[in-house]
Formats: structure tokens, sequence, C-alpha cells
């Protein structure tokens, strides 16, 4: 702290400096909260620029209130976090064909795109920006005062113990607690450790109420219709809710399923995350939701739960996308998904009979792996693979670029298998009120 007597003078709105709690320098933080614990003012701060999950109370032992700078008097829009997907406002796309050739005298795979203008398809405001979804089990919404604070300060789930990221509407009565006691089987919130041994007595489940689709090794996989097991599905969104910003809880489930990753042991199947997608989804959505809680995080269950996605959807014989916005860590798992995928594809093709060069169209590569067309394309953009080559656009392959793949690959030890998948698509179109 540099500075004395100016506890009155710090009020929601203000900014100054901050020490980050790793110690590594300070950084402009806004204020948007303050209390007193134990006699002492807390005060809870934004970070400029810093994902909300980084949020955190502080105490003016941290703060440069030297350089403390009062609210200005107009109204600011508080800032949204994270990441919209590019596809909305990209220039022109390569749409047709893909010809995939190999140059000796360079070493490289090229592949070369006839390139065509299209509109876009996504539904835009008047100003030409992107209207948020407002369907899902969770809509895309706008901050305000009460949801840019953390009200959960700890939750134990299973063996873990997990500070959360967000704002998640559970009852106010259980946000003043030092932990909120969570079942890992049917997700049921409890205040103490007690209520929840006593819960875990009685409690029935050991895996999530529903269907059980796919199971390999350890690794299952269950269908939670929101209708008729409306309980868990609300409990799950709460609890997601927790570790995701861009969407408010929505409690009509009735319209949604929910596919549950697990992981299984003797003692149960212990859920390591999950997806929801729409029963109908007009704009061909395969995905509202989709999660994989923070202990389970960068070990590869991320891209199996979207592989997993793109599996139903192949069953359905459609091609699918996740809802927009998402937040910056689902784009990087997507765009990471999206790319190995589509490296994999380019690296293994093979010349067609009687040519030197594979011929392959952007269409082609969607049915394969029901990626939607858009994706597709914008995808390979980001990987900045197009080049325009003497009137043709190219699409050209480094070795260091296949080198890089093939090890991505290597490290990608689970898969999913489709010959374990168990699962019929139903019309629900047909199902009344589902």
């Amino acid at each position: 702290m540099k500075g004395t007597d100016s506890q009155s003078e710090i009020v929601e709105g203000c900014r100054l400096p901050v020490l980050l709690r790793n110690g590594d320098g300070w950084h402009m933080a806004e204020i948007l909260g303050k209390k007193e614990t134990n006699g002492k003012n807390l005060y809870y701060i934004h970070y400029d620029d810093f994902n909300k999950r980084l949020d955190e109370w502080v105490t003016e032992e941290r703060m440069d209130i030297s350089k403390l700078t009062q609210p200005s008097k107009e109204a600011k829009t508080p800032k949204k976090e994270g990441v919209k997907t590019g596809t909305g406002s990209r220039p022109g796309t390569p749409e047709r064909e893909v010809v995939v050739s190999t140059n000796g005298s360079s070493g490289n795979k090229k592949f070369s795109v006839n390139r065509k203008r299209k509109g876009g398809e996504d539904t835009e405001n008047e100003d030409g920006s992107k209207k948020p979804r407002q369907t899902g089990s969770m809509v895309a919404h706008h901050d305000d005062i009460v949801t840019r604070m953390k009200n959960i300060e700890m939750i134990e789930l299973g063996k873990y113990r997990i500070r959360p990221w967000y704002f998640s509407p559970y009852p106010q009565e259980l946000t003043s607690l030092p932990i909120l006691y969570i079942c890992e089987f049917c997700l049921k919130y409890v205040k103490s450790k007690k209520c929840l041994e006593r819960h875990i007595q009685k409690c029935l489940l050991r895996y999530p109420p529903g269907n059980e689709i796919y199971r390999k090794g350890n690794i299952s996989f269950f269908e939670i219709d929101g209708r008729k097991n409306k309980a868990y599905a609300q409990n799950l969104c709460l609890l997601a809710k927790l570790f995701l910003d861009h969407k408010t809880l929505y409690y009509d489930t009735d319209p949604f399923l929910f596919y549950v990753m697990c992981e299984q042991d003797v003692k149960g199947y212990h859920i390591v995350g999950y997806f929801s997608k729409e029963k109908e989804s007009t704009e061909d959505y395969n995905v509202a939701c989709i999660l994989t809680l923070p202990p389970y995080q960068k070990k590869g269950f991320g891209k199996l739960l979207i592989e997993f996605s793109y599996e139903l959807s192949k069953c359905e014989g459609k091609t699918g996308s996740p809802e927009k916005p998402l937040s910056d860590l689902g784009l990087l798992s997507y765009r990471s998904y999206w790319s190995q995928t589509l490296l994999e594809i380019l690296i293994n093709m093979t010349p067609s009979e009687g040519n030197d060069r594979a011929v392959v169209t952007i269409n082609e590569i969607s049915e394969m792996t029901s990626i939607k067309k858009e994706d597709v394309i914008s995808t390979l953009q980001h990987l900045n693979l197009i080049n325009y080559y003497k009137g043709q656009y190219i699409i050209t392959l480094s070795h260091e670029q296949i080198d890089t793949q093939m090890k991505a690959m290597e490290k990608r030890k689970v898969r999913i298998d489709p010959k374990c998948l168990h699962w019929q698509p139903k019309d629900w179109s047909k199902r009344g009120k589902w």
C-alpha cells in the first residue's frame, strides 16, 4: 500500500494499480465491490484486459492507492470478456474445390482452391454485428452489478475442492459459506460436510440419471433428457455456470439434451464434463453449452467432448457447429480440434487414380467430418494455409506443420471409437412437446 487515510475515497468504479497474486508486477484494475471481514476492508477487483475468472478480493496492501482515480460521472457499460468467432466478418472465402498435389521440388503438399464469394448466413443486427443467441440451457447475457462478482468462494465435488471462476445463481443463503458441498452423482448442493455425508448415505445414484450411450475403457457418456430429469439438468447448469461466463441460467431445460462424460472406478461414475444441445435446432447447432471441469482440463477431455458431439452429428447425417459466442477457452478448444481434424485429413490424402493430384471439395471435407462448411473455411484461414499464386488459391503445408500435426496426433491417446457408440437419433419434430 502506498497511501494512508484513503479508505473513504475507495468506492466502486475506482481504478488503480493492484499487485498481481503471483507478485509479477502491478496491473490496472477496477474496484467492483467492497466488504469488511474481521475488521479488515476487502475490495473485489477486475484486472483490465484480463478474463473475469481472475477477479478476486484483495486487501489494501496490494493496492497502489497513490495512483487511485475516481470513477467518471458518465455511466459506463461493463466490458464483456471472451472472444467471438470471426466467421461473421471474414473476407471472401474459398468455396468449391480443393485440389491436393505434391510438389516434388519444394517437398511441400499444395492444395489449389477455386474461389467464390458468398454472403454470410449468420443472423445480424442492423449495424452488421451478430445477434447473441437467445436460446439454450444457458443464454448469452450482459454483465450487471450482481453477476460481475463471484458469489461462491469454493465448492467440494467428489475428491476435489475447486475455486469457481464466475457468478452462479445458487440460493443466496449458501453464498456466504466458505465451501459449498455438491454431490458428484446427483449434483444436489448442501451447506455442510455433515449434510453431504447424510445425503450420500441416502443417494441412490452412482452415475448420471440417463441412458449410457457410450463406453470404452473407463470413459462413458450418458444422455440426459432435460424434461425427464429436470432437477439434475438444472443442478448441472448451476454447476456449469460457475465456470462459464457468457451464459446465464435458463431454467426451462425441457427442450435440451445433456451429454455427460464420466470416468468410472469402483466408487461409481465421476463427472468429467458435459455438453448440451437443443432437441431441435433450426441453425444446426450441435452444442449449446460445453464444459470440462477444471480438475480435468488440459488432459484431452475437451477435444473428446467435441469429437463426441460431431460423432452424434454423423449419426444424424448432418453437419454441426457450436452456438456462438464461444468463450475464450471454448474458442481455443474448438480451433484446436478443427485444426487437427482438417490437417489429419489433408496429410493423409493420396492422389487420385491417373492423376498426380488428389482432389477434394470443401463440401466433401465437411461431410467427412460433420464440421459445418463455414467452420472448415474459417479454420483454413486461421491456419494461414491459403495463399494466392498464379491466379488460384494454394494451400501449402510445410514439413514443420506436418511434423507438428503428427506429434499432436500421437499425444491424443484417447479418441472416440464410433463402434462403441450405441445411439439412434430421434425425430423430435414428431414428438409433440418432447
